[in-house]
């Protein structure tokens, strides 16, 4: 299923041009709000099998959230769930769609937090912008109930937050930067 959409191409913060361009629906899922452009952009060419060569511009696209998390309790059945639940909470906690949320989970790790193998989680969360004290604390909370329904408390979570750069992200055979 394709689908038109009208992407704003700016520069030095100024409107330049605007460029049609069709993006396969499970490539691309949903458009950013414009809200979240941001200028200067770097800009790549990209083939259509419909049509010419367009530019796309990769800065334009909201980017990478993404948790990686570790846990020495075994999930079960409920894993996928869990995974569901976390992948709702980060799009809601950082702003971001869903559809390019990551959420990957090793449980029944061997772990020890605080010298102790009680049950414990430790998870890193990536996410191109959208890292700030604000919403890395709702994430925190939102994620430490999800995991309370499996026992683990609160106090045996760690929770890191890295704000990557679109030049270190890569997806779709590029990075975000082009």
């Amino acid at each position: 299923m394709m689908r038109s959409i009208l992407l704003l191409i700016a520069g030095l913060g100024l409107v330049e041009s605007m460029v049609l361009h069709r993006f396969s629906h499970d490539a691309f899922h949903k458009l950013a709000p414009l809200s979240i452009l941001r200028a200067p952009c770097a800009k790549m060419k990209q083939r259509s099998e419909e049509g010419p060569e367009t530019i796309v511009d990769l800065s334009l696209l909201p980017g990478d959230p993404s948790l990686v998390l570790n846990t020495n309790v075994m999930l079960g059945d409920a894993k996928v769930n869990f995974m569901k639940g976390a992948s709702a909470v980060i799009a809601s906690s950082l702003k971001k769609p869903e559809a390019y949320v990551a959420v990957a989970v090793s449980d029944g790790v061997s772990m020890l937090f605080g010298g102790s193998d009680a049950p414990c989680a430790v998870g890193c969360v990536y996410s191109l912008g959208s890292i700030n004290q604000a919403n890395n604390g709702a994430l925190t909370a939102a994620l430490s109930d999800l995991l309370a329904d499996f026992g683990i408390p609160s106090n045996r979570i760690y929770l890191n937050f890295f704000d990557i750069e679109r030049a270190n992200c890569g997806w779709s055979g590029r990075t975000f930067a082009g």
